[in-house]
């Protein structure tokens, strides 16, 4: 069965990935492990802050980030109660397991100097809420229990939305997906389908036409730059 099962990374562009790896590693406790140019992207840097085994925060810094202004409103919220454009960031929740934990990371957070409030108690989660180089809009949670959809899907919501009783049923019950017998096709490319702007159009489409495995062959970069088998 095909089903997402987590957060692999979130990536978060930076003027200054080294005063970010700094906030995540002294205020928050995270750790480095990885740093390196980014593939495929000239003059791009890469880094990979843990949070476990399997889910890490990601910067990118590029030489043409420091030119783009930061616009609360815009390009950022400025907290977690204000608008910014469709698609970028609201604001990051971080996870811990236990409200002690939470406590505990309070408490860090603010013997850096920090200031922070909370928390607040959400009903599925409790919340701690402070701010981030770069105007990054940050939050702790715990959640005692998984949260109950019965209890928090709002049918006063769910209408205002346009969601009708019929696709409610669909998004809480996931279609069931198992693999075809070989890869699918690639669908023919539709520019009004969400496709990667950012890429000049006749290269996307250049790119997408490439077989599977060509792409894999010819665009992966799989060598680490430091060679630890030594």
């Amino acid at each position: 069965m095909s089903k997402n099962n987590g957060i692999h990374h979130l990536a978060i562009a930076t003027a200054d990935i080294k005063a970010q790896i700094e906030f995540f590693n002294d205020v928050l406790g995270c750790e480095l492990v990885a740093l390196y140019w980014m593939h495929g992207v000239e003059g791009a840097w890469h880094g990979f802050m843990k949070l476990n085994d399997s889910c890490y925060l990601a910067f990118v810094e590029t030489p043409d980030i420091e030119r783009i202004e930061r616009t609360l409103g815009v390009t950022h919220a400025g907290s977690g109660a204000q608008p910014c454009a469709g698609g970028t960031m609201q604001h990051l929740a971080l996870n811990v397991d236990t409200l002690d934990d939470l406590l505990a990371m309070r408490d860090r957070i603010r013997s850096r100097g920090i200031t922070i409030f909370g928390p607040l108690d959400h009903g599925m989660c409790h919340s701690i809420y402070f701010a981030g180089p770069e105007d990054l809009t940050l939050e702790v949670a715990t959640s005692a229990v998984p949260i109950d959809g019965r209890a928090w899907i709002d049918p006063e919501v769910v209408e205002l939305a346009g969601i009708t009783p019929e696709d409610l049923d669909r998004y809480r019950n996931p279609t069931h997906y198992d693999s075809a017998d070989g890869p699918v096709a690639q669908p023919d490319f539709d520019p009004s389908l969400p496709w990667q702007r950012g890429i000049p159009e006749e290269l996307y489409t250049a790119l997408i036409s490439m077989p599977d495995d060509v792409v894999t062959a010819q665009l992966s970069e799989n060598t680490p730059p430091v060679d630890v088998r030594s």
